[in-house]
């Protein structure tokens, strides 16, 4: 999972605004992931486990979408952002697999699979170890094509965005897919995103304020909460929609109680790991971590797997993925224009 984009300068547009509360749905949705993966959330016919995952992810994916599309919009640098992007991404990405991939005894189609992030395209080449990966491959995917379509079109390449993702729902309603790896059906949760971040940010900011700031975010998070549960599957193909939906409505209400939560530092740091809590947390749920009766697993095999992946991506984070950053924003200065990720 990423950290937000956060601009620096813009030579050519308004700065782009400081939006905190985006930070605690980061937050929000990585606890989300970890709770699911990792804790037994309800009996299990009640599927609530998925449930959980599916709204993590989608929180995630919108967050993902809005930011990236609101850099480019506000800092029309392809060059830098791919800079950023992949020394964000690739370098723990990379790590994580060359720690894992020789005691799978990869084979070598399954080590480019996961090295250029499409093991997660059919036929698939995930496994128990690098299952989480799925979503890296959908969301650099989802960088090289919009950074193309920026680099030939710019800013106005990105209106089509929204298009595209009314079109992948479209196919996602024709194929009776409600949730599944493959990009061209998960991709309208970071389109949607994308979508919101045009509007937010475009010739129509204040009609979406206007629309967005009288709707309680509790009506989309209930909405998104029942789209995410298998006994209404027809609302799952709107699951994009109300997670923007409650992302957008939280970027209105100030001095609220949801403003409160969602800037509390607590979820700040959340924020600020969850990229690395998600890639870690995979093998303490997977192998030995597996096995065994239900008590030794919940009982001390969880807790235990997650103060580790809590220890392991502090560290991370502060240290390892922190040269990776500073080398992208060295890198990024010999750039014509230059613009800061974080």
């Amino acid at each position: 999972m990423t950290p937000s984009a956060v601009i620096s300068q813009t030579p050519r547009f308004h700065r782009m605004p400081r939006l905190p509360v985006l930070n605690g749905w980061r937050g929000i949705s990585i606890v989300a992931v970890l709770m699911a993966h990792m804790l037994p959330l309800g009996p299990k016919h009640l599927e609530l486990n998925v449930a959980g995952g599916l709204f993590g992810m989608a929180i995630f994916f919108t967050l993902s979408g809005f930011l990236i599309t609101s850099t480019l919009y506000y800092y029309a640098n392809v060059r830098t952002f791919f800079i950023h992007r992949l020394c964000r991404i690739v370098p723990l990405a990379w790590l994580y697999m060359i720690l894992v991939l020789p005691f799978l005894h990869a084979s070598f189609r399954t080590w480019l699979a996961h090295l250029f992030f499409f093991a997660n395209l059919p036929p698939g080449y995930l496994n128990d170890y690098t299952a989480a990966l799925w979503s890296l491959c959908v969301e650099m995917q989802f960088y090289l094509f919009i950074g193309i379509l920026f680099l030939i079109l710019g800013r106005k390449g990105l209106w089509l965005l929204p298009i595209l993702c009314v079109a992948v729902s479209i196919n996602c309603v024709r194929a009776g897919v409600t949730q599944d790896i493959d990009t061209i059906y998960r991709v309208a949760e970071i389109l949607s995103g994308a979508s919101l971040a045009i509007f937010f940010h475009g010739r129509f900011a204040r009609h979406l304020k206007h629309l967005l700031a009288g709707i309680s975010p509790l009506i989309p998070l209930v909405l998104l909460c029942i789209s995410c549960y298998h006994s209404y599957p027809w609302t799952n193909y709107f699951r994009p929609y109300f997670a923007s939906l409650l992302v957008g409505t939280t970027l209105y209400h100030k001095h609220t109680v949801w403003n409160l939560i969602l800037e509390s530092s607590i979820l700040s740091y959340l924020a600020t790991i969850s990229y690395a809590l998600y890639v870690w947390h995979q093998p303490f749920h997977a192998g030995w971590w597996e096995k065994g009766g239900k008590v030794a697993r919940y009982l001390w095999k969880r807790p235990l797997g997650l103060a580790l992946t809590f220890l392991i991506a502090h560290f991370s984070t502060f240290y390892y993925e922190k040269y990776w950053i500073n080398l992208g924003k060295h890198l990024s200065e010999k750039s014509p224009k230059n613009a800061l990720f974080h």
